[in-house]
């Protein structure tokens, strides 16, 4: 019953579907802890907490949205051993606009806290994501943390080594990552890139790549993450079609 209360109710009150599978999830383990009750198996012996939500914390590895993605952001703010303030505010703006009036001084204590951590559980928060998100909004999400990286104007070395290993980790395809990463080094090469291809492309293939990618990143696909989700999207759906008019021009297609 649990459950659908919160996933339902978080749905209807937030409006973001990644909430709502918060919810939902936190709301299965209380239907599980109260259903162990009734089943006399939450005594001590058996290590079940006495407070279903602190069951649900030790039977999970998953973090709250907000807390995953401040994790990401912190592990890309202090790669290259400095914290800049315009990150930070890069990072508010982001938060503000996707979380609202949620979004308070106790997440920014969240991001303190990883940002002082040795090390970050990457590869669990990674995992936990990959498992409730689809590739359109992880892609979205590495768009951010690109973001983040290119806020001071240049995206270093171990930003990207950072930024990279988190894609691989979220499962996104190489040829995807490939065209984020040319959106923020752009060269000579990179409107190819960002459509997944070469130099050595046909015309025929150039417009069939165009037309593939803009139909995988169209910003409809993430709009239910919310505004800020969204802008990320219309910004990349507008790299991609800049760079096919880029190559069209150079090549003269009609």
């Amino acid at each position: 019953m649990y459950k659908w209360i919160l996933g339902i109710g978080a749905l209807l009150l937030t409006r973001k579907i990644g909430l709502a599978i918060l919810g939902f999830a936190i709301g299965s383990l209380i239907d599980q802890y109260q259903q162990a009750a009734k089943n006399g198996q939450n005594g001590a012996g058996n290590g079940y907490a006495q407070d279903p939500f602190e069951f649900y914390r030790r039977q999970s590895s998953m973090y709250d949205l907000p807390t995953m993605l401040m994790a990401l952001s912190a592990a890309v703010m202090k790669a290259d051993g400095k914290v800049l303030r315009i990150e930070l505010d890069y990072v508010k703006s982001f938060f503000s606009a996707q979380f609202g009036k949620q979004f308070n001084a106790t997440h920014l204590q969240t991001l303190k806290q990883f940002l002082d951590a040795p090390t970050i559980p990457l590869q669990d928060i990674c995992h936990d994501i990959r498992n409730r998100m689809t590739q359109e909004v992880r892609v979205q999400l590495v768009h951010y943390l690109f973001g983040i990286a290119k806020a001071d104007g240049d995206v270093g070395t171990a930003e990207l080594n950072v930024i990279s290993r988190i894609a691989t980790m979220l499962g996104i395809p190489a040829v995807e990552f490939e065209s984020l990463r040319n959106m923020f080094y752009r060269n000579v090469d990179s409107d190819y890139k960002i459509l997944g291809l070469d130099e050595k492309a046909t015309d025929e293939e150039v417009k069939k790549a165009y037309r593939k990618m803009a139909v995988a990143h169209h910003p409809d696909k993430v709009a239910h993450m919310g505004e800020e989700y969204l802008k990320g999207a219309k910004e990349k759906f507008q790299q991609i079609q800049d760079a096919y008019e880029a190559i069209k021009k150079r090549r003269g297609i009609k």
